[in-house]
């Protein structure tokens, strides 16, 4: 809404907006004119926040809002627990957001109550009721029908006076269903904090919303200083309506003997699984494909669970790879993200926005196994990382995932099976092998989808002037498994010998 439109006027679009962009996605793009919602959750989910950060960004607007409580705490309090979020505006308090306490008045009863918020809505001219704590009613009253009839008048002349009524109330949302707010309101938000481990992540859910489409199911919740944001689970968003070709090229390395078993390189806007032990060398390589984008003028990100940036640099540097000039003409960002408290949809959200900021073209996610845990619904991960795979290719990047094989021998490569493997577009294999009592390293193409390659197994070696690879292997069989045996020759025969 601009500043130039009356608030709410006639010919005002049909939806209110909250002011919080993605808890309008929730809501199909805002409030429906003339509703009433309520807020409810267990004590401490937010709920008083919520209510409060839209009141006050409306009345940033220009929108008169009337907030009123219904217990005997005085209203500085209130403030002072607003106070230090960042859409609290003190100069709006008294004008355009206008508190009232109405405890008096529901000792009375529930005429007198519903009679002082309607004349107060009704002298300020307010497009906005807020009730903040509607379950003292309820405590006070102990009369469900005198709540419904409440309940009812109420919503009826707030509609007739073309306000939104935004409630909240301390009930978990199973208890609410049962409940006079659950027929009798038109929407209903649900804030929940989940048990996982030791922590307790923030959920919310449109659990009613008349006469509007809303995206249904729990979304990410988190309180800081901005006060609540929100952001929708990434498969609930419905995708952009594109039919989308995928582009010709390839996004190379800058190893040519590497590239060369790729035909030139990764196909552009593909995603790519780069599996290995722990130390083989995948952060080294993922560092070379993005390395090689920026050079190319093709502009990278680099997100990292384990290393900060200045540890990357100052890793690559010691191996002849000069990142500093590239980070600093923006044609490559490393970001760091420490693994403890993300969450997958979050985390995400900031990534897709980070590279439409910068104009990538290429993505590299090191640690994809950190990306898989911080989905912390297991049984919707599958799902996560087709919306994310969809997501990516219609950004047009070329994405490269790093993934721990947890055993250094052996002959479980199979990710067929598990939610990351439509990431796996083009797997390949990093791995150590143990033959006549030397460790090597050794690189495959196991797979290219709709692509040539060669499948030849390489030994490769980490210099300090970057990655070296080798002739093709043909001495040993069992190389991929880590359980290599000789076939007549070492394993050593042919070292030195780089391909053309």
């Amino acid at each position: 809404m601009s500043e130039s439109q009356t608030p709410m006027s006639v010919d005002a679009p049909r939806l209110f907006e909250t002011g919080i962009p993605n808890l309008d996605v929730l809501l199909g793009g805002g409030i429906p004119r003339r509703l009433s919602l309520i807020i409810t959750g267990n004590p401490g989910g937010g709920k008083t926040i919520l209510a409060s950060q839209i009141a006050f960004l409306a009345a940033a607007r220009g929108v008169p809002v009337v907030f009123a409580t219904v217990t005997s705490e005085p209203h500085d309090k209130l403030i002072e627990q607003l106070s230090g979020f960042r859409f609290f505006r003190p100069d709006l308090v008294g004008e355009q957001f206008f508190l009232i306490n109405t405890y008096a008045a529901v000792k009375k009863g529930d005429k007198e109550t519903r009679d002082l918020m309607v004349d107060t809505v009704r002298d300020r001219g307010a497009k906005l009721l807020v009730i903040d704590g509607m379950r003292s009613l309820r405590d006070v009253w102990r009369d469900e029908s005198r709540m419904r009839e409440f309940l009812y008048e109420l919503g009826t002349v707030l509609a007739a006076m073309d306000c939104i009524g935004l409630f909240t109330t301390e009930y978990a949302s199973a208890r609410l269903m049962d409940l006079a707010e659950a027929n009798t309101l038109d929407g209903i938000l649900s804030l929940t904090m989940k048990e996982h481990g030791v922590r307790r992540p923030r959920r919310i859910e449109v659990m009613k919303l008349r006469g509007r489409p809303h995206l249904t199911g729990e979304h990410f919740l988190e309180i800081g200083d901005e006060g609540i944001r929100i952001v929708p689970r990434l498969e609930a968003l419905p995708p952009p309506a594109l039919d989308s070709v995928p582009p010709d090229g390839r996004a190379g390395f800058g190893v040519p003997q590497f590239d060369a078993l790729m035909d030139g390189g990764l196909p552009v806007g593909s995603t790519t699984m780069l599996a290995g032990s722990m130390g083989i060398g995948k952060t080294l390589f993922s560092l070379h494909f993005a390395l090689d984008g920026a050079r190319k003028e093709e502009k990278a990100l680099f997100i990292s669970f384990v290393e900060e940036p200045g540890v990357l640099v100052a890793r690559a540097q010691r191996l002849a790879l000069d990142l500093k000039p590239f980070i600093a003409s923006g044609a490559l960002k490393l970001l760091f993200k420490p693994p403890a408290e993300i969450e997958a949809d979050d985390l995400i959200d900031g990534v897709l926005a980070e590279l439409e900021r910068l104009g990538a073209k290429r993505l590299v996610i090191d640690g994809l196994g950190t990306l898989e845990l911080s989905v912390v619904d297991a049984d919707r991960r599958e799902m996560f990382f087709a919306a994310l795979s969809r997501r990516l290719r219609l950004a047009g990047l070329t994405t490269l995932f790093t993934k721990e094989v947890a055993k250094v021998a052996g002959g479980e490569l199979d990710f067929s099976n598990t939610p990351i493997a439509i990431l796996g577009e083009n797997l390949l294999l990093l791995r150590f092998v143990e033959l006549r009592g030397r460790i090597h390293r050794i690189l495959s193409v196991l797979k290219m989808r709709d692509s040539k390659y060669q499948s030849d197994v390489r030994e490769f070696e980490i210099t300090d002037r970057g990655i070296r690879v080798l002739a093709p292997l043909r001495s040993a069989q069992g190389l991929l498994t880590g359980q290599a045996l000789p076939i007549g020759s070492t394993l050593g025969e042919g070292a030195g010998k780089e391909t053309s």
